[in-house]
């Protein structure tokens, strides 16, 4: 009997080829994961940018950026739909930190739009139903409460931009309606009452909620902390860089004649001389 005839009636061949059959499985399913966590975070990051052009809070988003995003949420749910299938049961485990990138970009995006149209975080609840909703037919997909704090660390870089944009373009820090006072035009306490009369937040004060809460995180797992301890260095900076922008609005910006402006057309005409 010559070797090719051992070979085929050795026993523990069809083991070893159901063993190459699920590590191929496993394999395309982790590369099309990949694929989908960098297809979802280049979409999410052009719905950031999108979003970026907004100037104030606590209303809907502008037609034209609503316009502008539509084919990019497009992208997303039909990114999540085909993948829903790979990330059900056990797999949405093992395949957590494939797709984690996905989500926490995604997360950036829902979040930094929730704000601007609310002045409000979005739940970690309504969140997990938002994403779900996109698995369609495949399935929920799950969204881990790990990724959803990474994505808020993330917003708040983004609530830096479009504050330091909006003081350098109104002049003014984005400010919206008081909690109290919303909360006492719902019914929830008496709007005669002093706390009704709460000043109005502001962007800035938002963030030093955020960062409030978000610096008192207790947290056990260390790949988790790890990510934390990263995320949190730059989420205090963003914070400090609005507060040093404020300053310098409110403070050297007392020094301008009223109604200054700089002299962008002369600054422009010097530059292209330098050059």
């Amino acid at each position: 009997m010559d070797d090719s005839t051992k070979q085929q009636s050795s026993p523990f061949l069809p083991m070893f080829e159901l063993f190459r059959a699920e590590l191929d499985d496993h394999h395309d399913r982790r590369e099309r994961t990949i694929k989908a966590s960098r297809d979802i975070t280049a979409a999410s990051k052009k719905i950031i940018f999108s979003l970026q052009r907004v100037r104030k809070l606590g209303q809907p988003v502008p037609p034209n950026v609503t316009k502008a995003n539509a084919p990019y949420w497009d992208t997303i749910t039909k990114t999540y739909a085909a993948i829903s299938k790979d990330l059900q049961g056990l797999n949405a485990y093992r395949y957590a930190r494939n797709i984690t990138g996905g989500h926490q970009e995604f997360m950036e995006s829902l979040s930094f739009q929730h704000y601007l149209e609310t002045q409000t975080l979005i739940s970690y609840e309504e969140s997990s139903r938002r994403l779900a909703e996109l698995g369609s037919e495949g399935g929920p997909i799950m969204l881990t409460p790990e990724d959803y704090i990474l994505g808020v660390f993330d917003m708040i870089g983004e609530l830096m931009r479009f504050s330091i944009t909006a003081m350098a373009t109104s002049g003014a820090l984005p400010g919206g309606q008081a909690r109290r006072q919303a909360r006492a035009e719902e019914g929830d306490m008496d709007v005669d009452s002093p706390a009704a009369t709460t000043p109005q937040r502001n962007v800035l004060d938002d963030m030093r909620d955020l960062r409030t809460l978000l610096e008192g995180l207790d947290i056990a797992d260390r790949k988790f902390s790890d990510d934390v301890d990263k995320k949190m260095g730059v989420m205090r900076t963003c914070v400090e860089k609005v507060e040093n922008a404020l300053y310098g609005l409110m403070i050297r910006g007392r020094e301008r004649p009223k109604g200054w402006m700089p002299d962008l057309g002369a600054a422009r005409g010097q530059g292209e001389v330098e050059r």
